[in-house]
């Protein structure tokens, strides 16, 4: 007799990876390969919706029968970890990196929507009171590190995948053709604000200053001295817009302070 945690097991190998041996093996009176396949396409089905959610651009541009194949790939080598479905799909870009054929900006179009999607469903975090900063002493200000509200993200491509993203969900042929694959990187920003999803273009020293500050950096070593902005202004502008909601002080780099504001 199988122990729940087999059955469970051979259950998922069965619906997901369609190997039904074991699982027929654990029943008396069998499980037929058909019986499985109906709970199988249920699942699946499920699945390739969440990701046609998640990635409505990509599906435009692969078109629904190639999409429909990607997915069944992608779940049967990722099946879902939790019972939340807004929360499937994280791999996906990556796996379309690997799953050809694939348009060279695919994965980057999904990591963008990606993003889009992480904003919609983070969870709502009161934004940082610029009253907890204003009462730190003067010495430990740089030597903060922010937590980023859970709907930022941060995007860079190699292609303007923003543009990719909104002619093809706004079917504007000739803004996708209009646009320059060559033309370098883009550096996104990816919000949820009260009128819902933002995108923002970023120049690169300036998203590269915000990625800092998200990745948890003390706010002294994520300011680039060569930058070509004034990080206090840009600071100030995303503590205005809600996307840091708490910070604390990194007790090493409030001892290298006095050394670091003299140098």
């Amino acid at each position: 007799m199988p122990t729940l945690l087999e059955l469970q097991r051979d259950m998922c190998a069965g619906l997901i990876e369609r190997e039904v041996g074991s699982i027929a093996l654990s029943f008396a009176d069998g499980v037929g390969a058909d019986r499985l396949e109906i709970y199988r396409n249920t699942i699946v089905s499920g699945l390739t919706k969440a990701l046609r959610l998640a990635f409505p651009a990509v599906e435009r541009l692969v078109g629904g029968e190639f999409f429909e194949g990607t997915a069944d790939a992608f779940t049967a080598e990722y099946p879902p970890r939790a019972a939340y479905l807004d929360q499937y799909g994280a791999e996906f870009p990556d796996f379309l990196s690997r799953f050809p054929p694939s348009l060279s900006y695919l994965a980057d179009v999904a990591r963008l929507e990606w993003a889009i999607n992480c904003a919609l469903h983070a969870p709502d975090e009161a934004p940082l009171e610029l009253s907890q900063l204003a009462a730190l002493a003067p010495e430990d200000q740089c030597c903060i590190s922010f937590r980023a509200h859970p709907s930022v993200g941060l995007v860079r491509s190699d292609f303007p995948v923003d543009g990719i993203w909104r002619a093809v969900l706004s079917g504007d042929d000739q803004a996708m053709a209009a646009l320059d694959l060559a033309a370098g990187p883009v550096f996104l920003l990816v919000e949820r604000g009260e009128a819902g999803f933002e995108v923002t273009r970023m120049k690169k020293s300036e998203w590269e200053f915000v990625e800092a500050l998200c990745r948890g950096e003390p706010l002294l070593s994520a300011i680039d001295p060569a930058a070509d902005f004034d990080p206090s202004s840009l600071l100030a502008e995303h503590l205005a817009h809600g996307r840091f909601v708490a910070f604390a002080l990194d007790a090493s780099d409030v001892k290298a302070s006095p050394r670091i504001a003299g140098g």
